[in-house]
C-alpha cells in the first residue's frame, strides 16, 4: 500500500553541493528501486531547506544543511532508506515520518463537521447546505435599533 512519508535530514555544513546532490540521487536511487516515488519539491519545502541553525550542538557542528523530501512508498522503502541513511558518512540526523495519517484524520474530522452542520440545518428548516451568499449571521441583520444597548440619537 502506497503512504506518503516526509524525510527530513540534516547534512554537515561543510558539505558540498555535489555531496547534496549525490545523498539525494542515493535516496532517489533507493526509492526507484523499491518501487516508489519521489514528489515534487513545494514552496515549504524548499523554504525549510538550506543552511540552518542547529537546536543543540550535534558533534561539534552548531549548523547543518536541511533537505525535505516527500516519498510515497510502502513500509519496506521507509525501513530500506532508514537502514542505509543511518550509515551513511556526512550525514547528521534524519527523520521520517508518516504524514498520510495526520491527513486521514483532518479529513475524517472536515466530512464530520460538515455532517453535523448540515443535520443541524435541517433541524432548522434550512437547506442543508450553504447557498452562494450566505454568510455568518452578523449584529448587523438584528433590526432592533439599537447596538448593544445604545440608543442611536436622531
Amino acid at each position: 500500500m502506497q503512504r506518503t512519508y516526509e524525510l527530513v535530514y540534516v547534512m554537515r555544513p561543510d558539505a558540498t553541493e555535489q555531496q547534496v546532490a549525490d545523498l539525494h540521487t542515493q535516496v532517489e536511487a533507493i526509492v526507484s528501486r523499491m518501487s516508489g516515488t519521489i514528489g515534487e519539491k513545494s514552496e515549504a519545502a524548499l523554504a525549510f531547506s538550506g543552511r540552518r541553525r542547529l537546536a543543540y550542538e550535534i558533534g561539534h557542528h552548531k549548523e547543518g544543511l536541511y533537505v525535505l523530501e516527500v516519498i510515497h512508498g510502502d513500509g519496506a522503502l521507509v525501513h530500506e532508506l532508514d537502514r542505509r541513511l543511518k550509515v551513511t558518512e556526512g550525514l547528521l540526523r534524519h527523520l521520517i515520518v508518516r504524514v498520510d495519517e495526520s491527513q486521514t484524520k483532518a479529513e475524517r474530522a472536515r466530512a464530520k463537521r460538515t455532517e453535523e452542520s448540515r443535520r443541524r440545518r435541517t433541524a432548522r428548516g434550512l437547506p442543508p447546505d450553504r447557498q452562494p451568499g450566505e454568510g455568518p449571521q452578523t449584529d448587523d441583520s438584528d433590526d432592533s435599533g439599537d447596538d448593544f444597548g445604545v440608543e442611536a440619537e436622531v
